[in-house]
């Protein structure tokens, strides 16, 4: 009687209990609220459209890129605008420069641009954004140090470049000490500000934490993926990042069109990646989301630092040809000059100036001054660097 009493006792304790244990085997406890339907990462192939892929569950669009493609526009804008120099003789003014950088005073125009001088965003207040306020803005002084360079070489594209004088060597606008900087904001920016906003910024470890579980107010998406979402607008125009490759391009520009070319075992797999990591934020799979993140980042580090190393290359190799070796060192003095943003791989500002310094600015005639030796001692560093 008393082994019973207790068995009835004890009987709602037990029911709770296996209760418990059911519930546990067929509703797996989650540690976040999912938010949309999971997205089944078999679904996601080499033509999925990101823009369009990604929906709530009433088929509605999560996916904005609208601030992102005004930056990529705007880097685009002040490209071409440097470009007018060397192409057709244009004498460029340094404000309109700086102010296409900070977005001030209206500087974008023709059809496609126009509406940039409205769209609330920018580049400088993004550029080398990962680093403490004064280094940052030490950094953006240097990029804008370049416009007032590139504007009074552009004054001398009708003359022909040589030892301490501006002009053109060949198709290239240089400067006195035969410097592209052209080549030198463009490469500068790519790792400013793409690379560092995307790998240090945005896939930092802070965002990456952002929160997924509601909506940004008004909007259709949570903030972790328009974290995400601004690392596509910034990659890329297209609407599947590298289908437009072929065996002699890329289909791509900037940090985007690099991968393809100094990183090619990466490139193919960078689509796949972007929407994979898309797909786990959805699915609030955080380990994956990592996975993907860290690739992305060695992916650019890489392609920057082969870059720098081609061009260095490039340099010996050019030989007699002095306007092939003058371009292809402002390339590599801008790729250099990004290694700073290269954090997996710790670069920083003091590996990539010693290295600006050992090739061309300390010297008094930059360019003119180059040697194999110190060409070679600058591939061994960053050879050793990024282990290449």
């Amino acid at each position: 009687m008393l082994k019973l009493n207790l068995l009835l006792r004890f009987a709602p304790v037990l029911l709770l209990i296996a209760s418990l244990s059911a519930c546990k085997e067929d509703n797996p406890i989650t540690v976040s609220p999912q938010l949309r339907q999971k997205v089944d990462y078999a679904r996601l192939t080499d033509t999925t459209t990101y823009a369009n892929f990604f929906v709530d569950d009433k088929g509605a669009k999560t996916v904005d890129l609208t601030n992102s493609a005004n930056r990529l526009l705007m880097f685009r804008a002040i490209n071409t605008y440097n470009g007018t120099a060397a192409s057709s003789g244009a004498v460029l003014d340094a404000t309109v420069l700086k102010n296409m950088f900070s977005n001030t005073g209206s500087p974008f125009s023709g059809t496609a641009n126009t509406a940039l001088n409205t769209s609330g965003v920018q580049l400088r207040n993004v550029t080398a954004s990962s680093l403490a306020t004064a280094d940052a803005e030490k950094e953006r002084t240097t990029i804008e140090a370049a416009f007032p360079a590139i504007a009074t070489a552009s004054k001398s594209a009708t003359a022909t470049a040589s030892e301490g004088k501006a002009g053109k060597l060949g198709t290239y606008l240089v400067d006195e000490k035969g410097i592209e900087w052209a080549q030198i904001i463009q490469k500068s920016l790519i790792g400013a500000f793409q690379v560092d906003y995307i790998a240090n910024v945005l896939l930092s470890d802070k965002n990456l934490a952002a929160d997924n579980l509601t909506l940004v107010s008004g909007k259709n998406y949570t903030q972790l993926e328009q974290n995400w979402d601004e690392i596509y607008g910034i990659l890329t125009a297209n609407p599947v990042y590298g289908a437009k490759a072929t065996t002699t391009s890329s289909g791509e520009s900037f940090i985007g069109s690099y991968l393809w070319e100094y990183n090619k075992d990466d490139f193919p797999k960078i689509n796949k990646a972007l929407l994979t990591g898309r797909a786990a934020i959805v699915n609030n799979d955080m380990t994956t989301l990592k996975t993907q993140a860290t690739f992305i980042r060695s992916a650019m580090e890489k392609a920057i630092a082969a870059a720098a190393l081609g061009y260095l290359g490039k340099w010996k190799t050019a030989g007699t040809n002095v306007s092939a070796a003058a371009h292809a060192m402002g390339e590599g003095l801008g790729f250099i000059y990004s290694l700073r943003y290269a954090k997996l791989n710790g670069a920083d500002a003091t590996f990539s100036d010693g290295l600006l310094n050992n090739l061309v600015y300390s010297a008094p005639n930059g360019f003119w001054g180059l040697t194999n030796t110190k060409i070679d001692a600058a591939s061994s560093a960053i050879q050793t660097k990024f282990k290449l």
